[in-house]
């Protein structure tokens, strides 16, 4: 509980001293993605977020389903295909005004919008069927952007995948999320 409000009540002060919006690297096997979190626009996702990078639950994760034209998602799983438990949920903040336009980052969740937990996905492209109100009528919640690395994420969307313990899309040589830090940058 106290690591959950250390983390809300940082991520304010960020957003009100005059302090850029939350802001991560994330190092991949296949290079560094930088991502700008847009937390007031989407608080509870983000604090969701920072609090996993934070306990460095992506660290050794992987992007576990990949789709050129359309999406990367990672987050959840280990190289070895195996779930990782991520029990922590976030209520689906999808109507908060943020596109799934490519480069954007977005919770993965299933049917139920309030499934949110780990896995997240960035847009290869723009997706606005992803938006609020999609055929749910909650869409799926945009809480950043990518600001360096859009090459990157170009190069891991079009590796070789197939097929892997009962999933579809997954890279043949894992895609390895090597670290998440939170870098905090001044205006």
């Amino acid at each position: 509980m106290f690591k959950k409000l250390s983390v809300l009540l940082a991520t304010l002060l960020l957003a009100t001293a005059g302090w850029a919006a939350p802001t991560i690297e994330m190092q991949t096997s296949m290079g560094k993605i930088v991502i700008e979190l847009d937390a007031a626009k989407a608080p509870k996702t983000v604090e969701n977020f920072l609090q996993y990078a934070k306990d460095g639950f992506f660290t050794g994760t992987v992007f576990h389903r990949v789709m050129e034209g359309f999406m990367i998602q990672g987050g959840g799983f280990t190289k070895e295909m195996e779930q990782k438990p991520a029990d922590r949920k976030v209520e689906n903040e999808g109507k908060n005004g943020l596109k799934n336009l490519r480069g954007s980052i977005a919770m993965a969740r299933t049917q139920d919008p309030h499934s949110a937990s780990a896995q997240f996905f960035i847009n290869h492209k723009d997706n606005p069927m992803l938006d609020y109100p999609s055929r749910d009528g909650w869409g799926y919640a945009v809480f950043g952007k990518v600001t360096e690395g859009i090459d990157v994420v170009d190069k891991i969307a079009k590796v070789a995948t197939g097929n892997r313990g009962g999933h579809q899309n997954v890279p043949l040589e894992p895609v390895i999320i090597q670290s998440v830090k939170i870098i905090p940058e001044k205006k």
